[in-house]
């Protein structure tokens, strides 16, 4: 099946989802799709990217069985803005989230529900929809995935917490199921996996739709054995230091990714014990690039960055008996595509007002994506992606920088001076995109 794109420009942009009133139970082919986003995990952090000293069979595996992409985007540089992205399948500004939603600052903030979530329309369409782990699209109960199209929550609501008392960074307690605090003990990454798997066992019968949000290999660091830091109540930089008292961060972080990967394992194992491994797709990536701690390969920034470090991430498709196995996809794709690949392949229709573009036919036919200029924002710096070429901005287009990256993706040598005619089709391109998308937002970082 086609979906039916017709992207609105105006800021006030909204998503019009029409649901088949018999549901997806009467579209047999409909696949299961579970969605494993890594958090601060950069392009260089796994074995499958070139890391020689982080184990990730698992993932490695995952790769040599499905897509692995090596031009994919996290729509932000920093993680409130990639999530929203991913549910709403636009460019996040225009649900009002430009960065990332912190618990000191921005308690009073959260996606919109008037946001129609890629949530919202598979339940429509008949799947059980839910979500383990980080959520990070706001503090406040109104703001709960359950009262956006989540069936279940158990996770935490702010963008870490402590990996075994579970306290975000203010020393606020946050540990959910739906819009309720729990008692559930254990070390985060397990837990988010032992509550997806849960999830799994009881929806084996119907299709269903699962957002597994870890919270691996961001900050606070710490491994299965290190001590809780964070205590309720606690003021951070006082009672607790806010990244962990670990003293050996690239051990910890280590342990962090390899048991990172180890959950994907368990993850995948219950698939195939429950004969449901055909019938899944698995997409796996990253909310944006690692910081100093972790690894963004040869590229050039870090987290924060509208430079290749801060938003090129790892990412796999993994579709068994319908993706080829071990496919290298040089393909320039965003976060926000997600969505319509999702809803093409459960077979949505008639979906509109998004900015991404379905992957589908990529996928599973080889097809070339359509050209097409991509942007990132993060606080003042804005950068634009137009075929090779790349664009770096500050504020009002102030000092331009250019860079090709088909020979340069290390984004070494500026060659603005060299190709004027280049400079001044981009910011053209990106002075358009900023009328249509940021008149009228609030840009906070």
């Amino acid at each position: 099946m086609v979906i039916k794109y017709n992207l609105l420009a105006a800021a006030s942009i909204t998503m019009l989802a029409e649901s088949n009133d018999q549901g997806v139970q009467d579209k047999p082919d409909s696949p299961n799709i579970i969605y494993i986003l890594a958090d601060d995990m950069g392009y260089g952090d796994i074995g499958c990217y070139g890391n020689k000293n982080i184990k990730t069979p698992n993932l490695d595996k995952l790769a040599d069985e499905g897509i692995r992409f090596t031009d994919f985007h996290s729509n932000g540089a920093v993680s409130s803005p990639t999530r929203a992205a991913l549910l709403t399948g636009k460019y996040q500004q225009r649900t009002g989230i430009t960065g990332v939603i912190t618990a000191k600052s921005h308690r009073d903030v959260g996606l919109p529900l008037s946001e129609n979530t890629i949530a919202d329309i598979l339940r429509k369409e008949g799947y059980k929809t839910g979500i383990f782990g980080k959520w990070h699209l706001g503090y406040s109960k109104k703001y709960n995935p359950i009262h956006q199209g989540f069936d279940e929550f158990i996770g935490y609501m702010s963008g870490n917490v402590d990996y075994h008392s579970h306290v975000d960074q203010e020393g606020y307690y946050d540990w959910w199921r739906g819009d309720e605090l729990i008692n559930q003990r254990g070390y985060t990454t397990d837990l988010i996996t032992e509550n997806a798997i849960d999830f799994i066992q009881r929806n084996k019968e119907n299709p269903f739709f699962l957002y597994i949000a870890h919270e691996a290999p961001h900050s606070p660091y710490q491994n299965r054995e290190s001590k809780a830091d964070r205590c309720p109540g606690g003021v951070p930089g006082v009672d607790f230091p806010v990244s962990g008292s670990e003293k050996d961060i690239p051990s910890i972080y280590k342990d962090m990714v390899e048991i990172l990967d180890e959950n994907v394992g368990k993850t995948m194992e219950v698939l195939k014990e429950l004969k449901l491994d055909n019938k899944t797709v698995v997409i796996f990536c990253s909310d944006n690039g690692a910081n100093k701690n972790g690894s963004n390969g040869i590229l050039k920034g870090f987290k924060g960055s509208v430079w290749e470090g801060g938003h090129r991430v790892p990412a796999i498709i993994r579709w068994s008996g319908r993706i080829k196995q071990g496919v290298t996809s040089n393909e320039p794709v965003l976060t926000m595509d997600i969505m319509p690949t999702i809803l093409e392949i459960a077979g949505h229709e008639n979906y509109t007002g998004i900015d991404g573009i379905s992957l589908a036919d990529h996928l599973l036919n080889n097809k070339p994506l359509p050209p097409r200029s991509l942007f990132w924002q993060h606080g003042n710096y804005y950068s634009i992606r137009k075929n090779d070429w790349k664009l770096v901005v500050y504020k009002k287009h102030e000092d331009p920088e250019l860079y090709n990256l088909k020979s340069d993706v290390k984004e070494v040598f500026d060659v603005s001076d060299e190709n004027p005619g280049i400079v001044k089709e981009l910011l053209e391109d990106l002075t358009e995109w900023q009328k249509n998308v940021l008149e009228g937002v609030k840009i906070f970082s």
